[in-house]
This record gives structure tokens, C-alpha cells and sequence, in this order.
């Protein structure tokens, strides 16, 4: 509760000047990380044959650590705002899930039916019942063969879900201090490069059999654990950008990529390089928010990103059927471009038809119900202030 106290008090004594005051940058990074994500999937479907080309869009897997940063600056953000409001964390579950689960739930059939069940890279014996029910209850992050396996890219999904569950326990017991989310973070990297990567590689290595060990590996690499340092950090960035940064943050970042290193040199783990392209996208992401940085087209993308997220592989799958030219440089930006616009249409139209709903409800469930008793001799015509209310509103 202390912790609660100090988040209310941090707010508002600097909410008139934090950056996070302007949500623009927040959807220009948005846009950013789906922008990303569509390029490395192009490429992989329209390949241009030029390696420089193919590399720059296979790097557009940063998109999703992108979203990631930006998930967890948002959720701070919203937490900070509602810190008087009664029931916090329960409206914060009711709010996640009906934002996310809706959309996710239609894309369970539907890639069901255009991929199929069949064996694959991520489902080496196939999709069965087990992956389905994992998947639509958002636990398939715990499980190898149920990561990517029933819906394309969910690996990110049963992360950020992951991570709804347990961030207000985390911001309630570690307020604004983001020296202790960089602590944890820290522990967390440690224990699972050192710890939980070799003991669960070498146990389903085992389960699969011989010859699955890259596909146990990837699972592991997506996994949450591997994941949950890039929230941490995300959180702690918030509060640093909206309180000041200190010499003790860059003394606990350097603690953690010295022991990062160690720990990589003395396992084998191959993550260490994995944590200093996020940690320098999180500064990235830090320096956007902190100028301001804005562009209406990548917002636009931005604030639709997550029907984009999940329509734009089936977008590709279908457009892969009818592709009339060979592959290319100018293939694949064309690819690229269509991919895009394709995918906004339908983020557009899954906004009115499930989003918009969906909000609604999450809006009703949350929102308390306020009466206003009229004084007697009240008069109230149309857009008149009456009793701190715009009658005709």
C-alpha cells in the first residue's frame, strides 16, 4: 500500500510535465513494431534475393520486443492514472482480457482452418486438442508445441498475457522504485541463462527426441522467462523517464551486462546478445518518448496494431496464392505495401465489428455508476452546467 501511496503521490506531482502526458509517440512506436513485424514476414514469404534487402527486413523482429517496451510503459501509465480508483486489479484483468482475448479467440478457428493440424516446425507431432485448449486459455507459452503452433506468432501473445497476470502484484510491491524492477529483472535473466534454459532444453529435448533440439531451443528463447527481463526493464524505464534518470540506473545496467556475459561465456545460453539489442532498443524507445518523436501514417498503424499483428499472416498466406510476379526486389515491396493496407482494412473492420464492442463492455464492467441529484430550484437547458455536469451531453 506504501508502495501505492508513493505511485499516487510520484503522479501527481509530475504528471503535468511527463512526457507520457502525449499517447502520439506511444502509437508511432506501435506502428514501429507492426511495421517490423509485416517486414520480416514478407521477406520471408517474398523473398528479394538481395541479402542486404532480406536482412533489413528479417530484422523487423524487433517489432515485437518494440511492443513489449511499449506494453509495459502503458500498463505503468494506466496504473499510475487509476491509483485511487476501488478494485484496481481486478478492472485491470477485466480491461486486459477483453482487449485482447476477443480478436484472439476468432483467429483460433480460422488459422486452424488455413494452416491445418498437421506436423510442423512448432508442432512436431501436430495440433491436437491439448494445443487448442492451451492456446485459448493463453497458457500455450508453457508448453513447446503450443507456441506458434495454432495461431501464427502467438508466442508474443502468451507472453503479454503472461504479463498482465502478474504485473499489479509487481507495481503494487515495487511502486515507482525501478531500481527494484532492474533488480528482478537482473535475477530473472540469471536464473533462467544459468538454471531453468539448460535443465528444460535437456528435458525436452528428450520428450521430442533426436532431431527437434532447434525447435526446443526457439520455444525456449520466446519463452516468458526469457521475455519477462524486457517488461522489467520497460517498467523501470517509465518511471525513470517520468521522475529522472539517476547514476545508480546506469550502474545496475552495467552490473547487468557484465553479468549477463559472464553467464553467457559460462553456459553457452547465446543470450547475452539477445539482451543487449533490447536493452539498446529500450533506449530507443526511451529517447522517442523523451523528444517526442511522432509520425501520423506509423500511428495510424500504431492504434490498430493488434488486429494487424494477428490478420497480416493470413493476409500474406492468401496473397502467397495469387502472387502474379516472381520473386524480387520490387516483389516484395509491392508485397510489403499490400500486406499493409490489406491488414489495416481488416483491422479497421474488426475495430467496429469486435473491438469497439469489446471495449464497451470492459468500459461498462469497470466503470462505477455516478448519480447526480439535481438541486430543487435547478434550471437546466441544453448546454447549460449544471451541478459540475453539461446538461445535453
Amino acid at each position: 500500500m506504501q508502495g501505492q501511496a508513493r505511485l499516487a503521490a510520484g503522479w501527481t506531482d509530475k504528471g503535468a510535465t511527463t512526457p507520457f502526458g502525449r499517447s502520439h509517440t506511444l502509437d508511432f512506436l506501435r506502428g514501429l513494431g507492426i511495421a517490423g513485424v509485416m517486414a520480416i514476414h514478407a521477406s520471408q514469404s517474398f523473398p528479394s534475393g538481395i541479402r542486404a534487402i532480406d536482412f533489413t527486413f528479417m530484422c523487423g523482429w524487433i517489432g515485437v520486443n518494440v511492443f513489449y517496451f511499449v506494453s509495459a510503459m502503458t500498463m505503468c501509465l494506466m496504473w499510475t492514472q487509476r491509483t485511487s480508483e476501488s478494485n484496481p486489479t481486478r478492472k485491470f484483468y477485466v480491461r486486459r482480457f477483453l482487449r485482447i482475448a476477443p480478436l484472439f479467440w476468432l483467429a483460433i478457428p480460422i488459422y486452424l482452418v488455413v494452416n491445418g493440424t498437421g506436423p510442423s516446425f512448432n508442432a512436431p507431432d501436430g495440433i491436437g486438442p491439448l494445443q487448442v485448449i492451451l492456446t485459448a486459455t493463453f497458457l500455450h507459452g508453457f508448453w513447446p508445441d503450443s507456441v506458434n503452433s495454432v495461431v501464427p506468432g502467438d508466442w508474443s501473445i502468451a507472453a503479454e498475457m503472461t504479463f498482465y497476470l502478474v504485473f499489479p502484484f509487481v507495481i503494487t510491491a515495487f511502486g515507482a522504485r525501478r531500481n527494484l524492477y532492474l533488480a528482478l529483472a537482473m535475477v530473472l535473466h540469471l536464473v533462467n541463462v544459468c538454471l531453468f534454459k539448460p535443465w528444460a532444453f535437456a528435458l525436452f529435448s528428450a520428450y521430442y527426441g533426436p532431431g527437434n533440439e532447434a525447435f526446443v531451443w526457439n520455444a525456449l528463447h520466446i519463452s516468458f522467462l526469457n521475455q519477462l527481463p524486457i517488461f522489467l526493464v520497460g517498467c523501470a524505464l517509465f518511471f525513470s523517464l517520468r521522475d529522472g534518470f539517476a547514476k545508480s540506473d546506469a550502474a545496475i545496467f552495467a552490473a547487468f551486462i557484465a553479468l549477463s556475459f559472464a553467464a553467457d561465456r559460462a553456459t553457452g545460453s547465446h543470450e547475452f546478445n539477445y539482451l543487449m539489442i533490447n536493452l539498446v532498443l529500450g533506449a530507443g524507445v526511451a529517447c522517442c518518448i523523451r523528444f517526442a518523436i511522432r509520425w501520423w501514417p506509423l500511428e495510424a498503424l500504431g492504434r490498430n496494431s493488434y488486429s494487424m499483428y494477428l490478420s497480416h499472416f493470413a493476409v500474406i498466406y492468401g496473397l502467397r496464392q495469387v502472387w502474379p510476379l516472381a520473386d524480387g526486389l520490387a516483389s516484395l515491396l509491392i508485397a510489403y505495401v499490400v500486406t499493409a493496407a490489406l491488414s489495416y482494412v481488416v483491422a479497421r473492420a474488426t475495430w467496429h465489428l469486435i473491438e469497439r464492442r469489446a471495449q464497451d463492455l470492459a468500459h461498462r464492467l469497470t466503470t462505477s455508476p455516478t448519480k447526480t441529484v439535481p438541486r430543487a430550484d435547478a434550471v437546466a437547458p441544453s448546454g447549460v452546467v449544471l451541478n459540475g455536469h453539461r446538461a445535453g451531453a
